[in-house]
């Protein structure tokens, strides 16, 4: 999967919203233009493979990181670093 050209604090600040469990793909999509699939690459190239190993048990079917699978909608906590 090929990625755009991204710089250090970018690729941090994506790593961080793929980390925090309520912050949805589509969120990191809107504000940086990464698919999910993206966002798995980017993960799989920066980390150590147990940590990817670990993120990716972590986010696997969790339901608050996609937004159509989410029981909420409003309400929650936004980063001050996220857009929208």
């Amino acid at each position: 999967m090929k990625l755009p050209e991204l710089d250090l604090e970018t690729i941090d600040r994506v790593i961080e919203m793929a980390w925090e469990d309520r912050t949805p793909f589509e969120a990191i999509e809107k504000q940086f233009g990464l698919e999910e699939q993206q966002v798995i690459t980017l993960m799989r190239r920066e980390m150590k493979p147990s940590s990817f190993r670990m993120w990716r048990e972590r986010v696997e079917g969790r339901n608050t990181k996609h937004l159509h699978k989410r029981e909420f909608v409003a309400g929650r906590f936004k980063s001050d670093n996220q857009k929208t």
